[in-house]
This record gives structure tokens, sequence and C-alpha cells, in this order.
């Protein structure tokens, strides 16, 4: 039986292990790969502490900060996907493909994957143009004109960090009125350098090494347009890995687990849950990591504190 078994292998899990083998949690980590959503991106320049960073690099240094800490304290199992969790006899079970762990606490920590855009180039010009966090990626579109695809807040969000350096953004909606707060679209939009456009289909990204247009079609005229960009931040949404835990804890409607945000405690009495894979108002690399160092200090006092 361990005192904990966190799920995941980005910032938020991998946060929890250390501070866990620091606190000499008896812990099962059991991940399928490391890193998290950030391995697709070419220079992460807002891990703090890290001017310029690729995705893959932080995911080797995230397994490496680990190994380094785990001693005889933390159990890895690498390249394992987790099943199911379910309670059982004080605890509780996680079940992989490859074996049952038990555990008194459990933190979900098994972030989210992104909703990518599926038109005929999109694929050729991932990671060439085509990107899913403009926090991570924007800056290297300083002065340049790019697009957002979507009309949800975190559209929006992402149009409003671009407009402080590109120069100009186009958002491209399919709907035919945002989804965003209409305060946040009021604002975005009164910026000069902002366009928004409605009723849109996506067609196709082209390009030659990288991107350097985006078609669409007006949806009420048929009309096809060229726009000439040369990235495209996708919005579209997100699929939280949280399909195991369904049957245990509370999840909002798109699959997040549901959190109190002073401690990440869940709607189970021993479950955690950081990062990406909650219904935390924003989600970022050091947020995660932040959320997951709450919920330790939180698991620590609810093991050892009673």
């Amino acid at each position: 039986m361990y005192d904990l078994a966190i799920i995941g292998g980005g910032p938020a899990a991998v946060a929890a292990g250390v501070y866990a083998s620091r606190k000499r949690l008896k812990t099962i980590f059991i991940t399928k790969d490391w890193g998290g959503q950030s391995n697709v991106s070419e220079d992460i320049q807002n891990w703090i502490g890290t001017p310029s960073i690729s995705g893959a690099q932080l995911a080797e240094s995230l397994k490496e900060h680990l190994k380094a800490y785990a001693e005889d304290i933390v159990t890895i199992r690498e390249g394992e996907l987790v099943e199911n969790v379910e309670k059982a006899e004080g605890g509780f079970k996680i079940s992989t493909a490859t074996g049952n762990y038990l555990a008194k606490t459990v933190l979900i920590a098994s972030g989210s994957s992104r909703r990518k855009l599926d038109v005929p180039g999109a694929a050729k010009y991932e990671s060439k143009g085509i990107v899913y966090c403009a926090s991570c990626d924007g800056p290297l579109f300083a002065d340049q004109d790019v697009a957002v695809i979507g009309g949800g807040n975190a559209g929006f969000e992402t149009a409003a960090q671009l407009l402080a350096y590109c120069k100009s953004v186009v958002l491209l909606h399919r709907g035919d009125e945002f989804k965003a707060d209409p305060v946040t679209v009021k604002k975005v939009l009164s910026n000069p350098k902002m366009h928004a456009v409605l009723n849109v289909e996506i067609l196709e990204v082209a390009g030659s090494q990288f991107v350097e247009k985006i078609i669409y079609k007006e949806k009420e005229t048929g009309n096809k347009v060229d726009l000439p960009v040369t990235g495209i931040f996708v919005e579209v949404g997100s699929v939280p890995a949280t399909t195991y835990a369904s049957k245990l804890v509370e999840l909002d409607k798109i699959g997040q687990v549901i959190v109190d945000p002073r401690n990440q405690r869940t709607s189970v009495e021993g479950v955690w849950a950081a990062g990406d894979c909650t219904n935390g108002l924003y989600h970022q690399n050091n947020i995660a990591a932040g959320d997951a160092v709450r919920a330790l200090e939180d698991i620590y006092m609810w093991l050892h504190g009673k």
C-alpha cells in the first residue's frame, strides 16, 4: 500500500513527484510518457528559470529531475497507461494493462490533449506555423500576420496575447456568434490590429516549408478567401485525459475534474487533481506545477495531520 499514487508525466505530475519524495511519501508514479502538451513546442520561453527550452528538452529535464530525487521513495512506472481508478479497502486501486497498485491517496495529473485542426495541410504544418499554445510560442511570431481559430474565451484570450507583439491577428470562427464573454469580445476587437470573421469553414492550410496562408469559405456567400498568415493558433478545445476516473470523481461537461482551488481536492475524499485535466481557470505549465505543489502540501497534511 503506497501513501500516494500520482497519475501523469507532465509538469504537474513531476512537481508532485519531486515534492512527494522530499516529504518522504511512499509513492507510485505512473505515466505513459513525459512532458505533456508542450512536447510539440519548438521553443518554450516562459518556463520560469529557463529562458528557452524545447518541448522535448523540457520533457527530458522533468524526467531527470524526478529520477534524481526518487531514490527508494518514488517508484516510477514509465510507459504504463492507467485504465481505471476505484475505491478499495484502505484507499484506492489503480489499474493498468500490466498490473494493479494500491494507494491511500491519489493525485490525478494526466493533463489533456488539444483538439487538432482537421483540414488538408494541417498535419503537415504542425510546429511549422500551426501551433496550439500562444503563451509558449506566441513570441516567435513577433511582427507577423497570424490567425486564431476558435470563438470561445480561449480563442479571444489567445488573440489578446498575440496582439502584444504580432503585426495583425485575424480570428476565424465557424459559428454565427462568438462563445466568449461579451466583455472580452468587445475589448479584444477594439484593438486596431484585430479583426474577426464569423460563419467560416476552414478548407486548407498551405505554404512551402512553413505556413503561408489559410484558405476558408464564407458560409453565407460561398466565397473562398486566401488569408496570408505565417502563424495559425488553434483554439478549438481540448480533451482531458480523465476517462479512467469518470466513475470515481465528479467531472464537468467536457470531462475536466472539478476541484476546490484552495487545495485541489476533488469530490472524493482522498483524491486530488492538478493541471490541465482540472476545471481550473487557466492552464499553463507553471500553473500546473503550482497546482500540484498545492495539492501535495494538502495531501501530506491529510495523511499526517489527522
